[in-house]
């Protein structure tokens, strides 16, 4: 049980109502877009219909790395980033860092993408932010993690807000522990045949306190990521590094040693792939090179976290030989607690460490999450409707971001899939999702009733979960046969849950009639 003072208890009610009213919206929608972002792979794989199974570290990059590097200015052979894209083919970034005009630390170089038989499909010149960006086959899952990181506001403001959304999150969560005078009994307790306001209320404690660990970590993580680059970073280089980015990462991240610019052919680079592939449990997900062509050039190969594991995997090789040389802390070149804590930061906020089952587990968690932020403002419009009817317009936001956010969502997978066969998923993949938001903002305006306006949204969205995936099959889509086949089981996974999901919705709106009950405007007693 938690006791505070009446004075205090009364605090905590108003920091908990406000910090949600204040930023749950905005907070509703990084969650929601972060359940999205955790399937965001397995989403482009559905939605591109992508059949490939084999990684493409598992198939001979040794030749067409050298092919790369040949036809590459030296200049460019500072770092070389290997990385997959598409469906399993092979991405190739030589580049140098450099500061440009402005003061900021950018890497500069040539983008290669290639095609399964390693030939070069497109080369991009520029910097990172220029070369990296949506691809037409990846223009979905691309569209759902930039939507979750920083809500498509440029940097650092994306970025900065998502992390103040985090903090908001933080104080959400510990002021709505404090404020249960009985925990461990309101965790359990659900008043079914109660007024509408007491079982929303039930039904958000319930869900709140359950996934509160899951809040704090998501939270803390993302907050994390979000001030890690933004803010840290330059404190930092400003306070033990004059400034200078670049010599804080080599610090940080790189691999120090005695500098040794004469020319040596590399080591053989399939080699070590393989050989990291059976030290790290799997194939890698990303391999940097450093110094590519010179005799202290060294491999870096990143792996995922071992099953049973929280902290993924990073090993070190001499790139001239190809010689084994350690296991690499993510952070230093001695393992520390705060490298290791840094290491496990993204695991535990996608959710990955464990596969389809830890993302399936986070994926119902950010749910949960979503109905508490949800419920939440209800339960506050709910208590101040009788007294300030000029919510109403409140009222009316909630239920377009609400409902709303995932119509418009399921309308932007539905313009990918049209439009990926054409060539313009990039452009009409989040214009979709910007009309559809336009549709739901309209139908706030001109809805009769937040009734009506919740039930055309939510069977809108069921209807549009229900026609993907045979969208997907008209246009062109691998069918269930060919994609079990290939050894994609997510491809006919996604398309039952979409189905499923969408026709459990709109079977529960259409035909349950007390929906219009369960969403009029509840009447408070005297005790609320």
């Amino acid at each position: 049980m938690i006791h505070l003072a009446k004075d205090e208890t009364k605090l905590m009610v108003a920091v908990h109502g406000w910090s949600g009213i204040v930023l749950g919206l905005l907070l509703y929608a990084v969650v929601i877009t972060g359940m999205a972002a955790v399937f965001a792979e397995e989403i482009g794989i559905w939605s591109a219909g992508h059949v490939e199974a084999k990684s493409a570290f598992a198939r001979p990059v040794d030749g067409p790395v050298r092919e790369l590097a040949a036809r590459t200015p030296a200049k460019y052979h500072e770092g070389v980033n290997l990385f997959e894209i598409g469906d399993h083919n092979l991405g190739a970034f030589f580049h140098r860092d450099e500061t440009d005009a402005d003061g900021k630390f950018v890497s500069r170089g040539i983008y290669y993408q290639l095609d399964r038989e390693g030939r070069v499909v497109k080369a991009l010149h520029g910097t990172g932010e220029d070369v990296f960006g949506p691809r037409n086959d990846d223009a979905l899952s691309s569209f759902l993690v930039d939507t979750h990181v920083r809500l498509h506001l440029p940097n650092p403001w994306g970025l900065l807000l998502t992390g103040i959304l985090g903090l908001a999150m933080l104080v959400a969560a510990i002021s709505g522990l404090l404020i249960h005078r009985h925990l461990f009994k309101d965790i359990f307790t659900l008043r079914r045949r109660a007024s509408p306001v007491l079982v929303d209320r039930d039904r958000h404690s319930v869900a709140g306190t359950w996934s509160l660990p899951f809040a704090f970590v998501l939270a803390f993580t993302g907050s994390f990521f979000s001030f890690f680059g933004t803010i840290g970073v330059p404190i930092v280089a400003m306070a033990a590094f004059g400034g200078d980015v670049q010599k804080l990462n080599e610090t940080v991240f790189g691999n120090p040693g005695t500098p040794d610019p004469r020319a040596a052919t590399p080591g053989n680079l399939d080699r070590v792939l393989a050989d990291a592939a059976r030290r790290g449990g799997d194939v890698p997900t990303f391999v940097s090179i450093e110094h590519f062509g010179r005799a202290d050039a060294e491999v870096t190969t990143f792996h995922r976290p071992r099953e049973g594991g929280l902290a993924p995997t990073t090993l070190l090789y001499r790139g001239a030989t190809g010689a084994f040389d350690r296991v690499k802390p993510s952070i230093g070149t001695q393992p520390s607690a705060g490298g290791t804590l840094t290491a496990i930061m993204a695991p535990l906020h996608f959710g990955n460490f464990a596969g389809i089952v830890s993302k399936a587990v986070w994926f119902a968690l950010g749910f949960a999450m979503c109905y508490v932020t949800l419920t939440g403002l209800r339960l506050w419009l709910a208590r101040r409707r009788e007294a300030a009817r000029s919510l109403d317009w409140l009222d009316r936001a909630v239920t377009v971001v609400g409902f709303g956010l995932p119509f418009a969502l399921v309308g932007a997978a539905a313009a990918f899939l049209i439009a990926m066969p054409l060539g313009a998923a990039v452009y009409w993949t989040p214009a979709a999702f910007l009309i559809a938001a336009a549709l739901a903002i309209l139908g706030g305006v001109v809805a009769p009733s937040r009734a009506a306006l919740d039930r055309g949204l939510l069977l809108a969205t069921g209807a549009g979960m229900i026609v993907l995936p045979a969208l997907r099959l008209a246009t062109g889509g691998p069918g269930w046969t060919t994609a079990l086949a290939a050894g994609q089981p997510i491809i006919v996974a996604l398309d039952l849950a979409f189905a499923i999901s969408g026709g459990w919705t709109v079977w529960r709106i259409a035909g349950d009639r007390a929906v219009r009950t369960a969403t009029a405007a509840p009447v408070l007693h005297p005790a609320e």
